[in-house]
């Protein structure tokens, strides 16, 4: 089972946490747990949304990333670059 771990924190809240968060329980997926969760460490990039066990980060995620998170990664098995955090990602 996938776990997508949405930030609530204080800085991600102030970057629109709670919508991202709603904006991915409005599109479930079957076997993906869609989780509230705390600081996630990567504050000056949040909203941050992590993936498990894919140990994928996706940073400055807005509510209308997580269609695309939901579509390509979730769905299609395809990371959504322009979303994946930059020092955990390195190119």
């Amino acid at each position: 089972m996938k776990k997508v771990y949405v930030c609530q924190y204080v800085n991600c809240l102030r970057n629109g946490s709670e919508a991202v968060f709603q904006a991915f329980q409005a599109c479930p997926v079957a076997d993906v747990e869609v989780i509230a969760s705390e600081c996630q460490g990567q504050c000056n990039m949040g909203v941050t949304v992590r993936v498990l066990p894919d140990n994928i980060w996706y940073c400055r995620v807005k509510p209308e990333d997580a269609i695309a998170i939901v579509q390509q990664h979730l769905k299609d098995g395809q990371l959504v670059d322009r979303l994946l955090h930059p020092r955990i990602h390195r190119r």
